[in-house]
């Protein structure tokens, strides 16, 4: 018994200094070697313009110098079931995986086997939904408070009462988690705000806006609606209801925007701000990967904070041409679907990306992968978000880009 247990003592100690020695290497660099750097890229739901989209800027990254020269990108589609993304992520690790960048559909499901693959020498990137594993890199807006922004700014525009809808996102997920939980927060302290209906657009156009008319049928005397991506559905199913607009707040769909430039629709009753989830965060991610696998930045595992996008009806400005620039951030409505989202381009941290790049994932003309800043946000430590067992900060839910007039 005693030989039994000092050889599996002793196996223990092995397998730990393996794992030691492996994280203490230095980075496999391209100039080392001639052989790619092996990239997935890990899908789970995909079902609207906004994960097509993500997807396509990782493709049009891979294809632009120097990374084209560099990668082996394959990507692979899951699903919204965890187990599926489960066993893809197990395929990739198995298949010698260099690194893995991914939308995951769950903060918590998936983690033992992320673990898993960080001790066969694989690094995961997670962008916009986020991953509770301290193994992983999470690159994500959602810590940067789309919930509680957007619940205030619709209860001053409601000033501080009336019954609402909440269309909410896919379910299980951290981004519709951290939203939800934001917005609750803040609804709870206005005793004159009502729920009245609550329900999942699944991140669709269409989707929301079949629900958000079963929503009206039901409640047709609403008077605003917090929105997750889909807003541009739910606002055909408000305008399709009657001619009467409400407050509302939304993501940042194409449709959506271009409503703030309807004056019909302004001098009916629309009022709301654009924000939300920001396709350029798998950029943002994929650059950050490349920077540590070939050695240029020196990181350990950390989580991310992509700035909050913030477009009220006074600075909806149109792209003219398709050209994509910080002055502008909507498009014809001929150039792109309803459903797109705009927040495609960042000049400081994504600035090699255009619209042809998000539409169809080949590279801008002329584009040179650029470095990205040297200093990261950090996000703040968010349980069953971000981090499982650590407090979150007293001002958890502070509103940050708007004002709370209402008492």
């Amino acid at each position: 018994m005693f030989t039994f247990k000092m050889k599996k003592i002793a196996n223990t100690i092995c397998a730990s200094a393996i794992v030691a020695s492996y994280l203490a290497m230095p980075m496999k660099s391209y100039a080392d070697s001639n052989k790619k750097f092996k990239i997935y890229l890990s899908l789970s739901y995909s079902g609207n313009n906004w994960m097509s989209e993500t997807a396509n800027i990782i493709k049009a990254l891979a294809k632009t110098p120097p990374y084209d020269k560099m990668i082996d990108l394959k990507e692979v589609i899951s699903g919204t079931d965890p187990q599926a993304q489960i066993s893809a992520y197990e395929s990739m690790i198995d298949a010698g995986a260099d690194a893995v960048i991914s939308f995951p559909i769950s903060p918590t499901a998936l983690n033992r086997t992320i673990r898993k693959g960080c001790k066969a020498g694989v690094k995961f990137f997670m962008y916009d939904s986020t991953v509770t594993e301290p193994c992983a890199y999470n690159v994500s807006y959602i810590s940067s408070g789309f919930g509680e922004n957007t619940a205030q700014e619709l209860v001053n525009l409601l000033g501080g009462k009336g019954k609402i809808f909440m269309v909410r996102g896919v379910p299980g997920t951290s981004v519709d988690k951290r939203h939800t939980d934001g917005a609750k927060n803040i609804f709870s302290k206005y005793p004159g705000i009502e729920i009245v209906s609550e329900y999942y657009g699944m991140w669709d156009d269409r989707i929301s806006q079949q629900e958000t008319a079963k929503a009206l049928a039901a409640h047709p005397d609403v008077d605003g609606i917090w929105a997750e991506l889909g807003e541009a559905g739910t606002l055909n199913a408000v305008k399709n209801h009657n001619d009467k607009m409400i407050p509302i707040t939304g993501e940042n769909m194409n449709g959506f925007r271009l409503a703030f430039l309807n004056h019909d629709y302004i001098k009916n009753g629309l009022k709301g701000v654009s924000s939300g989830s920001p396709p350029a965060t798998a950029g943002y991610a994929f650059k950050l990967m490349m920077e540590i696998l070939t050695g240029k930045r020196q990181q350990s595992p950390v989580s991310v904070e992509y700035p909050l996008p913030w477009a009220t009806v006074d600075n909806i400005k149109l792209c003219q041409g398709g050209n994509i620039n910080s002055q502008c951030n909507v498009f014809p409505q001929n150039m792109v679907p309803q459903g797109f989202s705009d927040e495609i381009y960042n000049e400081t941290l994504l600035p090699e990306i255009d619209l042809r790049a998000a539409l169809t994932g080949q590279p801008k003309d002329g584009a040179v992968i650029t470095a990205l800043p040297q200093e990261l946000k950090i996000a703040p430590k968010e349980p069953g978000i971000n981090c499982e067992k650590c407090s979150a900060p007293n001002d958890h839910y502070k509103v940050t880009m708007v004002s709370p007039f209402v008492k």
